[in-house]
């Protein structure tokens, strides 16, 4: 896969579970773009605000104290435009719409495929 460089690039990726962290640190490092990790959507938040260089977000939408579809409603009131990839096990058909229709960009479902992910960040960045 020819990836254009992201050494420039911040990813923040807001995800509780620890094997999925570890997926997203693999497989994004060799991008070379900055990774950020956030573990539940209060914490994603002022990630945001602390690193306004973040691109783009990879967001969890099952999360412990905040849910991601209420972070990602917070973040937008900090950076309207920054780009947010819902991600969930739950994936349905109509989840895809559902997510879309709720302020995301995009969407990606759980098992995550590796060069799905890229592509699908490669899309935005």
């Amino acid at each position: 896969m020819d990836l254009k460089p992201w050494e420039h690039k911040t990813i923040l990726v807001v995800e509780d579970d620890e094997v999925s962290i570890e997926f997203f640190d693999e497989v994004l490092k060799p991008t070379k773009a900055k990774l950020l990790f956030a573990r539940e959507g209060k914490e994603a938040i002022q990630m945001c605000r602390d690193n306004p260089d973040i691109d783009i977000i990879l967001m969890d939408i099952q999360l412990p104290v905040m849910d991601g579809q209420e972070a990602a409603d917070e973040i937008r009131k900090i950076k309207r435009d920054i780009i947010i990839i819902a991600q969930t096990a739950y994936a349905m058909s109509e989840d895809r719409e559902k997510y879309l229709s709720a302020g995301f960009d995009d969407y990606i479902s759980k098992p995550i495929n590796p060069a799905g992910l890229l592509d699908l960040i490669e899309k935005y960045i």
